[in-house]
């Protein structure tokens, strides 16, 4: 299953860039990476079938395994691809998120947009990890 990261805004040569990278290059899974202007844009064409996850303030906080699982659970049932959609500083509409197979959300304090792209790819290494039986994970 390919893992594709939607975001709106340019990130540019900035720190977060460099975590972003990281983070992607060290994903065992085919993974994607794409930027929409701010305001209107074209969403890629999917691999289908596929399931969309909204970062979104009013999503729910899973911790690491429930996303490795979820994830884990998507593939096994022949999902293609899970998109992961961040939207521009306004967020999403209730249509957008009314669309989406789940919105997702990094607690309840409000993330840069930049720093969201960071640390959603960490969380997909970590996720991936999980499900290989990597020791990357320690859980506490």
């Amino acid at each position: 299953m390919r893992l594709h990261i939607i975001a709106r805004g340019k990130i540019g040569r900035t720190p977060e860039f460099e975590i972003l990278e990281r983070y992607l290059k060290r994903i065992s899974w085919p993974v994607k990476h794409s930027e929409l202007p701010d305001r209107g844009g074209e969403i890629p064409s999917p691999d289908t079938p596929y399931k969309t996850i909204l970062l979104d303030e009013k999503g729910d906080q899973l911790g690491s395994v429930e996303l490795a699982r979820l994830l884990e659970k998507w593939q096994d049932d022949g999902i293609r691809e899970t998109r992961f959609l961040i939207g521009a500083a306004d967020g999403f509409g209730d249509a957008e998120r009314a669309s989406a197979d789940r919105l997702i959300a990094f607690g309840k304090a409000t993330w840069p947009h930049l720093m969201a792209r960071a640390m959603l790819a960490e969380q997909l290494f970590r996720a991936t990890s999980i499900i290989a039986n990597h020791p990357y994970h320690r859980e506490g």
